[in-house]
């Protein structure tokens, strides 16, 4: 009978922030710093041994609607009924870590301007893939 032997990966999670998040950051109030700070830390500690929780937590953001056939990395996490996060989740099976990287932390009025900027920024190859094959089309 063969054995089988149960090999338990250590996961490292990573957090990197971008300058607009750590700029947005410094425009809170020390209670809204310290929320987001510690609701970031509760799923970054959390996703080792409870990846589908974090999961729940987050919610996936919508590709720009002209992008067709991939599925948006984005997510936002709900830090007050008035902050969000915008932020990625990149699970690295090969190297074992998993990154959190945070682009903005704003208040829902302004999230909207927010995301739309993060989005194009990120997804601003795939945009101009997306317009050079519809004009060979």
């Amino acid at each position: 009978m063969a054995k089988l032997k149960l090999v338990v990966c250590k996961v490292d999670v990573l957090i990197e922030s971008t300058r607009s998040f750590e700029k947005d950051l410094g425009r809170l109030s020390e209670n809204e710093k310290g929320a987001a700070i510690q609701k970031i830390n509760d799923c970054a500690s959390l996703f080792p041994t409870q990846k589908a929780g974090v999961y729940r937590k987050l919610r996936r953001l919508p590709l720009p609607s002209h992008i067709n056939g991939y599925e948006s990395s984005l997510y936002t996490l709900r830090i007050s009924q008035k902050l969000r996060v915008i932020l990625t989740v990149d699970e690295d099976p090969i190297f074992g870590q998993v990154i959190f990287t945070l682009f903005r932390v704003v208040k829902h009025d302004d999230f909207d301007k927010a995301y739309k900027g993060v989005a194009e920024s990120l997804y601003q190859g795939l945009l101009h893939q997306n317009q050079e094959t519809a004009r060979i089309s």
